[in-house]
C-alpha cells in the first residue's frame, strides 16, 4: 500500500488547476464581482461510495486558502442520492474557480470506490481479496489507489520497482537458453533482494509445479476456467499466495472466488470505470 502524501496531492491537482485555468477564469473574472462569496454543497446524484475528499479540498485550498471546506460523508462511507457529501464557502470567484477540478477528481475516485466495493461484496463470505493492477490512469495511480481501498479493495504491487512479477514473456525470454522453468527462477532468486516478493504467471496447468519449485511466493492462474481454478488451487495447496486474473467481472468474480483463490484481480476497477455523477450546487443566499 502507497498511502497518499500532502506533497503527492497538491502536486496533481496544482497540474490540474494549471491546465484548466493557464491565465485565470476569464468567465468568472468577467461575470463575478471581486468582492462576491458564495457557499456551495457538493451533492450525490446517485448512491456511492466516497472517496477523494482530501483532493477535493485541495482544489479549492490551492485556487484560495481562504475558501472553507467541509467534508460531511467521510471517505470509504456510502451515501444515498440526494446526500450532501461536502460544502464549500469562500470568494466566489476562487469557488467557480476550483469547481470543475474539484468534482473531476472525486467524481472518478467515487466511481471507482463504488465499483470496488461492489466487487468486494460479491465475494463476501469468501477468502478471496480483490486488488487493482497497473491498468491505471498515467500520473493518477496513487489517487486511484487510494480510492480502490476507500471502496474495500486492496493494492497489488504500486510499480514495477516494488517486485518481481515474472509473466509469460518474461519466461520466454528466461528460458529461450534451454533453461528450464525451474532453474531460471531459482537463478532469479538468488539475484533478487532477500526482503523482495516472487510472483509468477502461469497459463497452463502443467506450469504450477515448476514454478513452485522454484519457491515463489505468490502464483497467478492467468485466464482459467473455473475447474482448472479448483485444480490449481488444489495443487499448490497452501505452498504459495494464489491469484486469479484475466475474465473477471462482477459476473464471474463470485464464482471465482468460490474455487478457493486467495486474490483475485480486476483491471476494470481503474481503467473500465464510470465517474460518478456528483454536482456542486451554489446554496442561494449563502455568504
Amino acid at each position: 500500500m502507497t498511502a497518499l502524501t500532502p506533497a503527492q496531492l497538491d502536486r496533481i491537482v496544482q497540474a490540474a488547476l494549471d491546465e484548466d485555468a493557464p491565465w485565470g477564469d476569464l468567465t468568472s473574472e468577467t461575470l463575478i464581482p471581486a468582492t462576491a462569496q458564495a457557499r456551495a454543497d457538493l451533492v450525490a446524484r446517485e448512491p456511492g461510495v466516497m472517496s477523494g475528499g482530501a483532493v477535493f479540498a485541495a482544489a479549492f485550498r490551492l485556487v484560495d486558502p481562504r475558501i472553507a471546506v467541509e467534508q460531511v460523508v467521510p471517505d470509504g462511507a456510502r451515501f444515498n442520492a440526494g446526500d450532501r457529501l461536502a460544502s464549500v464557502a469562500g470568494p466566489a470567484r476562487a469557488v467557480l474557480r476550483a469547481e470543475r477540478i474539484g468534482l473531476n477528481f472525486t467524481q472518478r475516485m467515487s466511481g471507482i470506490a463504488t465499483l470496488t466495493a461492489r466487487y468486494v461484496d460479491a465475494v463476501a463470505g469468501t477468502r478471496a481479496r480483490i486488488v487493482d493492477t497497473r491498468k491505471t490512469t498515467p500520473g493518477l495511480r496513487v489517487l486511484e489507489r487510494q480510492a480502490v481501498r476507500d471502496g474495500g479493495g486492496r493494492n497489488h504491487r504500486f510499480s514495477l520497482s516494488d517486485a518481481v512479477m515474472a509473466k509469460d514473456n518474461h519466461l520466454a525470454v528466461l528460458t529461450a537458453d534451454g533453461s528450464s522453468v525451474t532453474d531460471a527462477l531459482l537463478a532469479v532468486r538468488e539475484r533478487m533482494p532477500h526482503t523482495a516478493h516472487l510472483e509468477v504467471e502461469v497459463d497452463r496447468l502443467d506450469q504450477v509445479e515448476p514454478v513452485l519449485a522454484a519457491g515463489v511466493d505468490t502464483i497467478m492462474l492467468d485466464n482459467f476456467g473455473l475447474d482448472d481454478l479448483r485444480t490449481g488451487v488444489a495443487l499448490v495447496d497452501g505452498r504459495a499466495v494464489v491469484e486469479a486474473s484475466g475474465g473477471v467481472n462482477l459476473d464471474t468474480v463470485g464464482a471465482i472466488a468460490e474455487t478457493g483463490v486467495d486474490v483475485i484481480s480486476v483491471g476494470a476497477l481503474t481503467h473500465s470505470v464510470r465517474s460518478l455523477d456528483l454536482g456542486l450546487d451554489v446554496v442561494v443566499g449563502g455568504p
